[in-house]
């Protein structure tokens, strides 16, 4: 319910920031003339889809070391009850649980890994599902953003020296 609820929060910034036209919470001084709005410049769209969609990747890949580095705690935590560690209980495995006897970490794609003595094991559910395919999205999300912003300034300034040039 909280990875909805944090959806639809980047939802709405998001689509706050790109609805938002250069100047528009300029407000004019008292007694002045409307401010004139800043020049549009060229990709500034594809600019801001970018920064947002980047920050939000960040954002979600630290969400998900956090919970990673959580897990390595809870499992290095030793005292009673501690056996098996207590990130690998689940019962989707319960027949691995009991034979966990060491874990590994990973950070790109993030997991947390129990293995057994003969080298099997499973991926732990510490780590929410849609932290990694999230990451993925919203990184390309933003290389593509960025690769669109250059693409549109570059076309707008070959048309304005071809128009200078006649």
């Amino acid at each position: 319910m909280s990875a909805l609820l944090l959806l639809v929060l980047v939802a709405v910034v998001t689509a706050v920031v790109l609805a938002r036209r250069p100047g528009a919470y300029v407000s004019p001084a008292p007694g002045a003339a409307a401010a004139a709005s800043a020049p549009v410049r060229p990709g500034g769209g594809f600019r801001v889809l970018a920064g947002c969609a980047g920050t939000a990747a960040a954002l979600l890949y630290v969400w998900g070391v956090l919970c990673v580095a959580f897990a390595v705690m809870e499992a290095e935590d030793g005292g009673t009850g501690s056996a098996p560690l207590r990130p690998c209980r689940t019962s989707e495995h319960p027949e691995l649980s009991a034979r966990i006897v060491d874990y590994s970490t990973s950070y790109l794609p993030l997991r947390f890994r129990c293995e057994t003595a003969d080298g099997d094991g499973y991926d732990s559910d510490n780590v929410p599902g849609y932290v990694n395919p999230g990451v993925a999205v919203l990184a390309l999300t933003a290389v593509a953003g960025a690769v669109a912003a250059g693409y549109t300034t570059e076309v707008r300034a070959r048309a304005a020296a071809r128009d200078d040039g006649r």
